[in-house]
């Protein structure tokens, strides 16, 4: 049976490539098993759960983080992994435009912010 940091981390490198090392340096100095406790949880016990699909997730995941409004840091990660995973800069931008009807104006003007950002480092600007 595979362990749940094995499967959490195939999650992640699918989502996030090469970033995943980021995840555990940020945290090896003051809480270690806080990177632990990320790949085991979302990435191992949410994330392949078969009934959503890695793309639809990932909106997902852009949707809520641009309704929090103070994650800029996930928004951008998942935005990226949102891209990996198939979704178009087209919808990521009807996502984050969706959520300035339940979250308001200003938790979308900064999501569309980071996503422009996201995109831009891409090369993947003007979105058509």
């Amino acid at each position: 049976m595979e362990d749940r940091f094995e499967k959490g981390m195939k999650i992640l490198n699918i989502t996030n490539g090469e970033k995943i090392e980021e995840i555990f340096k940020d945290f090896e100095d003051i809480a270690p098993d806080l990177g632990r406790f990320i790949v085991e949880f979302p990435y191992s016990e949410i994330y392949t759960r078969e009934e959503v699909d890695l793309k639809t997730r990932e909106l997902c995941t852009v949707a809520a983080l641009t309704c929090i409004g103070y994650a800029g840091s996930e928004l951008k990660d998942h935005i990226g992994a949102a891209l990996r995973v198939g979704n178009s800069p087209k919808e990521i931008v009807e996502i984050i435009m969706q959520m300035s009807a339940y979250a308001g104006f200003p938790a979308a003007i900064n999501g569309m912010m980071i996503a422009k950002e996201v995109f831009k480092q891409q090369d993947l600007l003007p979105v058509k």
